[in-house]
């Protein structure tokens, strides 16, 4: 297992400001672009990043923590992967990024209060699709889906130019998906 909290946090941390490196200042045709109907674009992403910062990772930590010495049910709470899409945001990408920089300090700071001990890890919940499932496997989670939306957001933009790059288009992996 290569799970370890310090470096989970690492990447965490490092996400939101990545995040506004490559988002902020651009165009709305940067922002808005996407893969097709029924996909997500940048701005999307960020909403829904935000949307489980507040209502996925921590009250499913919470869940996990709060029930250690309860052997009843550890059911997570429920999570609408797609509720940034019914009510979305009208402030603009520097604003949400804001928002997401904030909501995620508030969550890593938790994280580090919370979570003292490497035994903590083994404590499961019950994911209503997956079944039980162990804190360390919540948190490791967490970190690949950031990265995973950073590569989303990284090859939707990249998208927008596949008939521009001409033959290249060979040889640019981002592409090949």
């Amino acid at each position: 297992m290569n799970f370890n909290l310090k470096e989970a946090i690492e990447v965490l941390e490092r996400t939101p400001k990545t995040l506004e490196s490559l988002l902020v200042g651009l165009s709305d045709e940067w922002l808005q672009c996407n893969e097709g109907e029924g996909t997500w674009n940048s701005t999307q992403v960020v909403e829904h990043l935000i949307e489980c910062e507040k209502s996925n990772w921590i009250p499913r930590i919470k869940t996990i923590l709060e029930e250690r010495g309860n052997t009843g049910n550890r059911v997570f709470p429920p999570f609408d992967r797609d509720a940034h899409l019914t009510n979305p945001s009208q402030s603009s990408i520097s604003e949400k990024l804001e928002e997401f920089k904030r909501l995620r300090g508030q969550n890593i700071a938790f994280v580090r209060a919370e979570i003292t001990g490497d035994s903590q890890f083994e404590l499961t919940g019950e994911h209503p699709s997956f079944g039980k499932v162990k804190l360390r496997e919540l948190l490791s989670t967490w970190v690949v889906h950031d990265l995973t939306h950073v590569s989303q957001i990284v090859r939707v933009m990249s998208e927008r130019y596949r008939e521009d790059v001409g033959p290249w288009v060979e040889y640019l992996s981002v592409l090949k998906g």
